[in-house]
């Protein structure tokens, strides 16, 4: 399937996508020296965020799709090295409203769980009155 949505993004920072399909996606991402938060390598949690993020506008998949809100919980922490694989579901939809279930494995292990709204207007965000 071809990538429609986000396609500005840095897939460096927010991961790269190894799976999409009607109602899903993967993407992954390895994370890096310019995303630890201290100097024990812990990464901070926006990046880990972005990747689930991204994989849930990915699971979507529509060219003005974005967040409206999202309910996340940060289950184990993440150092620098770790590749994490963020899986995103479509679990409902409804008029413009998207629900998308993102879980992020490390080695299997998850290390967050998020529960995204997305929405689709019709036109771009930045072109809405």
């Amino acid at each position: 399937m071809q990538l429609k949505t986000h396609l500005s993004i840095d897939q460096n920072l927010s991961g790269s996508p190894a799976e999409i399909g009607e109602g899903y996606a993967v993407v992954v991402l390895e994370t890096k020296k310019n995303m630890v938060a201290d100097e024990r390598g812990l990464i901070h949690g926006g990046f880990i965020f972005s990747l689930a993020d991204y994989c849930a506008m990915l699971s979507v998949n529509e060219p003005t799709v974005v967040l409206a809100s999202a309910r996340v919980d940060f289950k184990k922490p993440v150092v620098v090295g770790d590749v994490l694989k963020a899986e995103g579901r479509l679990v409902k939809s409804e008029g413009k409203k998207r629900w998308v279930e993102v879980k992020v494995f490390r080695e299997g292990d998850l290390v967050f769980l998020g529960e995204f709204l997305c929405v689709v207007p019709e036109r771009h965000v930045l072109d809405l009155g």
